[in-house]
């Protein structure tokens, strides 16, 4: 009889095998433009969760994921657009972690993934525009960072600290430096700081000797960049510095990554800033799951644990509700990020995964400790940064 019953369950284990699903997920970011730095090491993030599940054979009944990479260039709307539509159509993705920045994020949200039906998860569209598309967005768009209405409190809360009371601002011209722009100016000038001036400034340009005039002759204590470390932020922190004009600068999260201490070093020690971050705790434990997967990127980098948290929760709320139809398991996302439930950290899927198999509840802590909020994004912890010695240090955390 017992070898009846291991024969029976042998052949359905291998029909289970035979009939598991191949689930495909897009990772839409901007592997090209300016943020590729950063995207350098947010999409090797999420695919680190994706491989995580796969490898683990847990998810419903034994599928292997995917993940399919698809550009949005970050400023480029048509693109991002027809690359989702690509991701949807063609590849037939069941979920997509992305977009990056927030024009192209809402411009693929509203003409791709409703029309679709398609979940996305951002891990790093911060406009606070984008809260307000939860009335139009049939319950499918979340983000795993926080928005800039939150960012604004915390950069002003920084800058106040530091006795800094006057600054200029510069900002790219798009709905994620707008939104931050506006977000920061309301707060700081609520707790008594005096924004000089607020003004754009278009990426891809050679020269921004013209934009640093009219900072400079507004003035200001320090320099409130808002831009893109790989485009017009940088160009305009270049010319700041070769002119004079600013010689410390306060840079917010589309600013921070490797490649702004590559660029300028201790040219801009004295500089602060932040951008969404796990605690030290969390970013600790992280690094050491993506150490043990092999990664050869720096897992600290913004939006990179955003990134894996991005891609977990689609995959384990498809385990909660146990399929793969977004207009099914988009309803399960908020409750496998929030308590009640066993808390599931980075690296720790596979228990997760086992959990909701089995009829139980998680609390997804992941990479940035992930707290939903609102219209389904992330509260927001913040690492305040100083730029000392040509690198940049942490000072504390938000």
């Amino acid at each position: 009889m017992k070898k009846l019953f291991a024969t029976t369950a042998a052949v359905a284990l291998m029909a289970g095998s035979a009939m598991a699903e191949e689930i495909k997920l897009g990772v839409l970011l901007g592997f090209t433009g300016p943020i590729e730095s950063t995207v350098a090491h947010m999409a090797p993030a999420a695919h680190m969760a994706i491989k995580e599940v796969s490898d683990s054979g847990k998810l419903l009944g034994g599928a292997t994921v995917v993940g399919i990479n698809g550009d949005t260039t970050c400023v480029d709307s048509g693109a991002a657009t027809a690359a989702a539509e690509r991701l949807i159509t063609s590849d037939g993705v069941k979920g997509i972690i992305g977009g990056d920045c927030s024009g192209v994020t809402g411009a693929v949200l509203t003409n791709v993934a409703v029309p679709n039906g398609v979940v996305m998860i951002s891990p790093s569209a911060t406009s606070p525009g984008l809260s307000h598309m939860n009335n139009e967005d049939n319950g499918l768009f979340f983000r795993t960072a926080p928005s800039d209405a939150r960012q604004g409190v915390v950069m002003t809360e920084v800058l106040m600290e530091q006795d800094i009371k006057e600054v200029a601002v510069t900002y790219t011209n798009n709905d994620y430096g707008k939104g931050l722009a506006d977000a920061f100016q309301a707060a700081y000038e609520a707790a008594g700081g005096k924004v000089t001036i607020n003004a754009a400034h278009e990426d891809g340009k050679a020269d921004y000797s013209a934009e640093v005039g009219a900072l400079a002759a507004a003035g200001g204590q320090r320099l409130v960049v808002a831009g893109y470390v790989d485009q017009g932020g940088n160009g305009i922190v270049r010319a700041a510095i070769d002119t004079g004009a600013f010689d410390t600068f306060h840079f917010p999260d589309g600013m921070i990554s490797d490649q702004l201490v590559k660029n300028f070093g201790s040219e801009i020690d004295g500089s602060s800033g932040q951008h969404p971050s796990p605690s030290e705790e969390l970013a600790a434990r992280f690094k050491e799951v993506a150490d043990a997967a092999g990664g050869d990127w720096e897992p600290t980098t913004p939006f990179a644990p955003e990134s894996y948290d991005a891609a977990a929760l689609i995959m384990l709320a498809m385990q909660a509700a146990g399929s793969t139809d977004a207009n099914v398991y988009k309803d399960k996302i908020i409750e496998v990020a929030n308590a009640p439930g066993e808390k599931i950290n980075s690296g720790e899927l596979a228990k997760g995964l086992e959990i909701l198999a089995a009829g139980g509840d998680i609390d997804y802590v992941g990479g940035t400790g992930v707290e939903l909020v609102g219209p389904g994004e992330a509260a927001g912890n913040y690492r305040e940064i100083m730029i000392e010695g040509g690198t940049d240090k942490t000072v504390r955390y938000r």
